[in-house]
């Protein structure tokens, strides 16, 4: 099981022209259907006299929640090879707008298609990429008398301590990367008094 995946490094942007048509693009870093839809709210106010403004996102390390959108040009020329580019650089957590001014002079289907592709290559080109790995986070309790195990088990382990508190009963909230989270689980749970309050997964970078 790997717990890696990608996302680009920063907000990028380029641009392309093809026979009068420019193309505007904007790779830029999300984590939700919201914030990816209010992204496209504000470039469509920011280029209002734009002939079209089209998108596709790709969110989550699993890479299962995307859209895509071609505003108003013939369907699958625009939404679909920006979402093709992305799936290309293998990156999530992602939105990719591509701005048309029409220059006159119409690209047809297959001209469309490659136009927008490659305007969107080149501004995730612009925003790089970076490796991120999936995170679990667990909450836990022990008594004092066996804190020193629990931070042996820490210091010897990729674990990031996020909190913690040490009194007659203490408490640690702790994060691991997610491949390791039976091992680390089972080897806590074998100190004497140590109880896994909740767990949950979240993502956080390398």
């Amino acid at each position: 099981m790997t717990d890696v995946y990608y996302t680009i490094q920063g907000a990028g942007e380029s641009q392309y022209k093809e026979k009068m048509s420019r193309f505007l693009s904007f790779a830029i870093p999300v984590t939700s259907a919201e914030e990816a839809r209010q992204e496209v709210k504000n470039f469509q106010n920011r280029f209002h006299d734009a002939r079209h403004v089209c998108w596709a996102y790709m969110l989550g390390p699993d890479r299962l929640e995307w859209q895509l959108n071609d505003n108003g040009e013939p369907s699958g020329t625009a939404g679909k090879p920006i979402l093709g580019q992305i799936n290309s650089f293998g990156v999530t957590d992602v939105l990719v707008i591509v701005v048309r001014y029409f220059g006159g002079i119409k690209l047809g289907t297959s001209g469309l298609i490659a136009a927008y592709r490659e305007a969107a290559r080149l501004a995730l080109e612009e925003a790089g990429k970076k490796e991120m790995r999936k995170m679990s986070t667990i909450k836990l309790t022990f008594p004092y008398i066996g804190a020193d195990g629990v931070m042996r088990l820490m210091k010897g382990s990729d674990v990031n301590i996020v909190e913690r508190t040490f009194d007659n009963t203490c408490g640690m909230t702790v994060e691991f990367p997610e491949s390791l989270k039976e091992e680390i689980v089972g080897r806590l749970l074998k100190i004497d008094g140590v109880s896994i309050l909740e767990g949950e997964d979240v993502e956080n970078g390398v």
